[in-house]
Formats: structure tokens, C-alpha cells, sequence
């Protein structure tokens, strides 16, 4: 079987990180947790497909964040390093 093609994007949002930005973990004792990115008036709130249970998928993804919000975070950390950011 050949690979399935991935789709492309519609759309594109740029949400630009600054003093306004932050990120937070909400944990619930009867829910799954919310992660809410807030860009100034702009809030994005990721979730699972279901509240009250976790998929493998949703273990897989969440990993895969993680993962890369820490590339990213190498990433910015690298170039304030050079002092190419102020």
C-alpha cells in the first residue's frame, strides 16, 4: 500500500509569543485537562476528543506537543543566547 496523502492546510493563524503570551496547564479531579495559550485577547484551548476519557491518540499527541514545544523552546533559547533577540 502507498502512503496516504496528507492533507494541506486551509488556513494559517501566526500567533506571535511577546508579554502578553503564556501557557497553562488546567488540571480537572472530574475532567481531562485543558492547555490554554493565551496570545493578548486571543486564547487557544486545547482539549481531547472526549472529557472524560483518554485515547491512545490523545496520549500520542500530547506527547508529540510536548515534544516539540520543547524544540521550540531549545530554539528560542539558542538565539537569545546569540543575542540575536532582544
Amino acid at each position: 500500500m502507498g502512503r496516504r496523502a496528507q492533507a494541506r492546510p486551509t488556513g494559517v493563524i501566526t500567533l506571535n509569543t511577546g508579554s502578553g503570551a503564556d501557557a497553562k496547564n488546567h488540571a480537572y479531579p472530574l475532567r481531562t485537562p485543558v492547555l490554554a495559550l493565551a496570545f493578548g485577547l486571543v486564547q487557544v484551548q486545547v482539549t481531547t476528543g472526549s472529557p472524560d476519557r483518554v485515547t491512545a491518540a490523545d496520549v500520542e499527541f500530547a506527547r508529540k506537543l510536548a515534544q516539540q514545544a520543547q524544540d521550540f523552546a531549545r530554539c528560542v533559547e539558542r538565539i537569545h543566547r546569540r543575542g540575536v533577540a532582544a
